[in-house]
């Protein structure tokens, strides 16, 4: 017999690992990077191991555990060894800082942590005296130890199959305790303003986002997901919660710089991604189709193909599909230029889901003219991460979809600010009482988002309440859409900051895709210059403006971007710029180049 619903996330593992035990779990690379596989079977005994390590140092009912690690396989071992302990997982991201680790630890009263390597391990050895509850580190990789403070997880895991031995029947049943109330997540967002905030999301929560995923019966046991997203973020925490509903054979490996790589290797049938990865994508394809310049053969192939491709997108969104002469250039089309696209993806993919930001409609549509559907969806951490999302066979681009089974929504009247309703919201923020109030009230969470709903129920992302621009004119800008159009239509532009409010105009920050400018210039003759050289001559200059024209070009007079800089340096998390979930800074970046954006109005009128 099926089981429909399940008390909390560990009986839910329970459940999959007893009804597929020979099932694959997992693949993960070795230290040669060769992937090995993890049957549900293996999954269930290393997790079993960790809880009952967990377990003989005393870690009961919703005790925090954080994990401080990249995206490995190992991640996803010790959540659920954390969840089948009792503990509830608190995530910190491996970028954070030695003092926002501190803060995190403190604020969520964390016992164990586990880190990912000796860097981390000593990392937050630096504020062992500061954090009053932590009792211990487990390393996961590395020799580094401490006086019994500091133990690798090969210990641990040693520790609880003796405890395992003799107590197997404890095992079970505080698994059996665990209640859809208990905690079971911490996440702290990273936060584009101020200091995070500790999510606090229950058992009910995952195991609400797991069965709403199975219902749309999108996602299957026969699939195959290459999943590299953080799992410090909701967005690859809900991920997770599928894989272990639905039994999804999945592939884990963290490392940004292997993910072309590895969905060659893999060929799975869907990935999950933020934006910025398939903007990059979409640079190196076009770029790569420019090679020869402009008037290339190559290029004009590829122009010809991507305009069929467009065609037959426009049909098949109207649910047609093309006829005859049309069909045979899309034949030719796909032969000639999507197909090498689609194989350099693993040649199997069926789907990517996009989610954590707004994604360019021109992107999307983009990869749908080459094959290849982006299923735009929408939550946030305080909803555990997923609320709409577009299915394979009922999509709108441009919108993030219709509601997940059991999600209640509605527009605020009052300014259309979206509220959500059910059991993926959030118990509150941790220690926050004043502004948990603020932001549930009366059991809607207040997202903060401006959405428009059409008729058939799909919802439409205009802005972040917070982001949107009002001119000394009065006029109100949404400069996300400016900012997702011109990083579609130039393929140089890394990223992109629209700049305005209480201004008398627009103007915009640039900065440029490093590999992709680099490239330009040494078909250019400038391959002597370096890429912080190049962000500063006029040549580079040049080309980005008729891009910035074109931009312009459908825009009301108040939106147009009047002026723009090219800044010497790319954001980065590790310069403070975005966010571990790859959202830009918006006050962070404006503060740190505010002369340059107070030029721009140095012969304005305007007060500044």
């Amino acid at each position: 017999m099926t089981v429909t619903s399940f008390a909390s996330v560990p009986a839910m593992f329970l459940n999959r690992i007893q009804s597929t035990p020979d099932a694959e779990a997992f693949y993960y690379p070795d230290e040669t990077d060769n992937w090995q596989t993890m049957l549900w079977k293996e999954v269930g005994e290393r997790v079993a191991a960790i809880a009952g390590g967990l377990r003989t140092l005393n870690i009961n009912i919703e005790d925090r555990c954080a994990i401080l690690s990249n995206t490995k396989i190992e991640w996803i071992l010790i959540d659920l060894g954390i969840l089948n302990a009792g503990g509830a997982t608190t995530t910190i991201y491996p970028t954070n800082t030695a003092e926002e680790c501190q803060f995190i630890i403190n604020d969520s009263a964390t016992k164990i942590v586990f880190a990912e390597n000796e860097e981390q391990a000593k990392k937050i050895m630096t504020i062992r005296e500061q954090t009053p509850s932590l009792e211990k580190i487990i390393i996961l990789e590395g020799k580094y130890r401490e006086e019994g403070f500091v133990i690798g997880l090969n210990d641990l895991e040693a520790m609880g199959r003796e405890w395992l031995e003799k107590n197997k029947q404890l095992y079970l049943d505080r698994i059996n305790e665990i209640q859809p109330h208990h905690l079971c997540t911490l996440i702290y967002t990273s936060g584009t303003t101020g200091r995070p905030k500790g999510v606090e999301l229950l058992h009910d929560c995952w195991v609400f986002e797991a069965e709403a995923m199975d219902n749309m019966g999108f996602l299957t046991p026969a699939d195959k997901q290459f999943l590299w997203l953080p799992l410090s973020h909701s967005f690859g925490k809900v991920l997770e919660a599928a894989i272990i509903r639905i039994g999804i054979p999945t592939a884990i490996d963290g490392r940004l710089d292997r993910i072309v790589p590895n969905l060659a290797e893999i060929q799975p049938t869907f990935v999950a991604a933020v934006p910025r990865i398939f903007e990059k994508l979409y640079n190196r394809i076009v770029s790569d189709s420019r090679s020869g310049g402009d008037k290339s053969l190559k290029y004009k192939i590829f122009r010809w193909a991507l305009n069929i491709g467009q065609e037959v997108s426009t049909l098949r969104q109207s649910g047609l599909e093309p006829q005859r002469l049309l069909r045979l250039k899309y034949a030719v089309a796909d032969m000639l230029v999507f197909s090498k696209i689609k194989n350099k993806l693993g040649g199997n993919l069926q789907f990517f889901i996009s989610g954590s930001a707004p994604l360019s409609y021109d992107i999307a549509t983009f990869f749908h003219a080459a094959g290849i559907k982006i299923l735009e969806g929408y939550g946030l951490t305080e909803s555990s991460a997923a609320s709409f999302v577009n299915r394979p066979d009922a999509f709108k681009f441009g919108t993030v979809g219709k509601a997940l089974p059991g999600v209640e929504y509605k527009l605020d009247p009052n300014d259309s600010e979206i509220l959500l309703k059910g059991r993926g919201i959030m118990r509150g923020y941790h220690n926050l009482e004043t502004v948990t109030e603020e932001t549930l009230n009366d059991e809607w969470l207040r997202t903060g988002d401006i959405g428009q709903v059409d008729a058939d129920g799909y919802l439409k992302i205009v802005d972040r309440k917070k982001d949107l621009i009002k001119t000394s004119g009065g006029k109100y800008v949404a400069p996300q859409k400016l900012e997702n159009k011109i990083k579609s239509l130039c393929p140089y532009v890394s990223q992109a900051i629209v700049h305005g409010n209480a201004r008398n105009y627009c103007t915009m920050l640039i900065t440029l895709d490093e590999d992709e400018i680099l490239k330009w210039a040494e078909e250019a003759g400038l391959e002597n210059l370096t890429y912080t050289d190049l962000t500063q001559h006029d040549d580079v200059r040049r080309v980005i403006e008729p891009y910035i024209n074109l931009l312009n070009k459908p825009l009301s007079p108040y939106e147009t971007i009047k002026k723009f800089a090219i800044l010497p340096i790319d954001f980065t998390v590790e310069t403070g710029e975005m966010t571990p979930s790859m959202k830009i800074k918006r006050k962070v970046v404006e503060n740190k180049y505010k002369d340059i954006l107070n030029s721009f109005y140095e012969t304005s009128l305007q007060k500044m």
